[in-house]
């Protein structure tokens, strides 16, 4: 992928070095022939002749500089790196190669795991499950309902990425932030930063010191974030949703495909477990992003080394929605097992709407009237409908209910709420939201 080895981050720097010429020729400091020739040279120079360079001098900028230098003519030496401190360079060759990965590799990417996880809430809008909270039966909801959620956390973190992505700024502001080298040469230098960045397709930043302000890469490090987040809840459901005492869905699984190494039998959920695990591991380096939002006074070395790293996070999330992409192509649905285990706690689905039912009727206390009816429903092992209608401590709210509701009290399986309406609706804005 080009942008996070070093032969890529080496480029991204040359690449500021040719838009300083360029703009500098456009500025008329320089002749078109010399930025012609510095771009030039720029193409030619490779991360490991700036690697021996900065063995050699120590310095990493001042060795691509002069990698820049030893091809280039007398004439165009004077303005290889001119006006500009080592940080106009790479900070805005970080937000350039952030930027570019966001939009041409992360939210593609992504876009294409909330079309397959549409796909699927659509598909699977009606198709009944109970619900479940604190890993205990709750209500019934839908397949396609439950999926739709993380629909609806995937798209907000895509939002979320292109905001983040769209506010990266760089600089060309000089040593302190100040302006002081560019301003002896023109009388606006902000002029001449724009310049430079526009060629770039980057926005300056309102204030910047020898660094840009750390929060845009940060805003951006925690969208990575919050976007692992989504993926390993999403694997964890499905994880547990694959536990053989459940065992809703089921992740493919291949014909040469090994589950343990002693017990022939397992089929393991190894993909999702797997995005589990990175996550863990990178979710924590997200404290080293805020820790690089310190630099003392106007820039101090304590962020120099530390964020050399966060390619490693965008790279371990790209990965991993790869992986889960392609897991969730291959996701097969077992309805049968979704209704087995709605079974198992069928009759005790309709306390809670009975329970709103009898207080609506006007029984002082209906929440506690219909918990010891499910405890009499689970020691008789009977419906606590039917319990009710037999209650005549109930008898005067019963009557109060109407027979649609009544109906409705009995038929478990279709007291699923705005289920598939809600899911349609998350499908619809998000589709339309990302243009999918």
């Amino acid at each position: 992928m080009p942008y996070f080895s070093e032969e890529s981050y080496t480029k991204y720097k040359l690449r500021v070095e040719s838009a300083l010429a360029e703009a500098l020729a456009k500025h008329n400091i320089c002749s078109k022939k010399v930025a012609d020739e510095i771009a030039g040279a720029s193409e030619k120079v490779t991360a490991e002749e700036v690697f021996e360079e900065e063995e050699r001098i120590k310095h990493d900028i001042r060795a691509l500089a002069n990698c820049i230098r030893n091809k280039v003519s007398e004439e165009a030496k004077p303005f290889v790196h001119f006006l500009a401190t080592s940080y106009d360079i790479v900070d805005t060759a970080n937000a350039l190669r952030y930027k570019e990965f966001s939009e041409k590799e992360l939210i593609p990417l992504l876009n294409e795991l909330e079309r397959e996880l549409i796909s699927i809430a659509e598909r699977e809008k009606n198709t009944l499950q109970i619900g479940r909270t604190h890993g205990q039966h709750a209500e019934p909801i839908t397949f396609g309902f439950a999926v739709a959620s993380y629909v609806n956390r995937v798209g907000s973190r895509i939002e979320t990425i292109t905001n983040a992505k769209n506010a990266l700024c760089g600089k060309m502001s000089g040593a302190v932030g100040a302006y002081n080298a560019s301003s002896v040469i023109f009388e606006n230098a902000e002029d001449f930063e724009k310049t430079t960045l526009d060629i770039l397709g980057i926005k300056p930043a309102l204030h910047s010191t020898q660094i840009v302000p750390p929060e845009p890469i940060a805003d951006l490090a925690h969208a990575a974030v919050s976007t692992f987040s989504v993926l390993a809840n999403f694997s964890d459901d499905m994880r547990n949703l694959q536990r053989s005492e459940i065992s809703e869905v089921g992740e493919l699984f291949g014909k040469d495909q090994v589950g343990s190494s002693t017990m022939p039998h397992k089929r393991n959920p190894i993909t999702f477990e797997n995005i589990k695990s990175i996550y863990k591991a990178f979710m924590p380096r997200m404290t080293t992003v805020y820790l690089d939002q310190i630099s003392e006074h106007q820039r101090d070395l304590t962020n120099s080394a530390s964020q050399r790293f966060l390619p490693e996070l965008f790279g371990a999330l790209y990965a991993s929605i790869l992986r889960i992409t392609d897991a969730v192509k291959k996701l097969s649905v077992d309805k049968e097992h979704m209704n087995a285990n709605f079974n198992k706690s069928k009759e005790h689905v309709a306390a809670e709407p009975l329970y709103i039912l009898l207080a609506k009727a006007g029984h002082p206390d209906a929440h506690e009237a219909v918990r010891k009816l499910t405890l009499l429903a689970q020691k008789e092992e009977k419906g606590i409908v039917e319990l009710a209608e037999n209650d005549s401590s109930l008898k005067n709210y019963i009557e109060k209910i109407s027979s649609k509701n009544m109906l409705a009290l009995k038929s478990p399986e279709k007291y699923i709420g705005r289920s598939a309406a809600k899911t349609d609706e998350v499908c619809t804005f998000w589709k339309n939201k990302l243009k999918l």
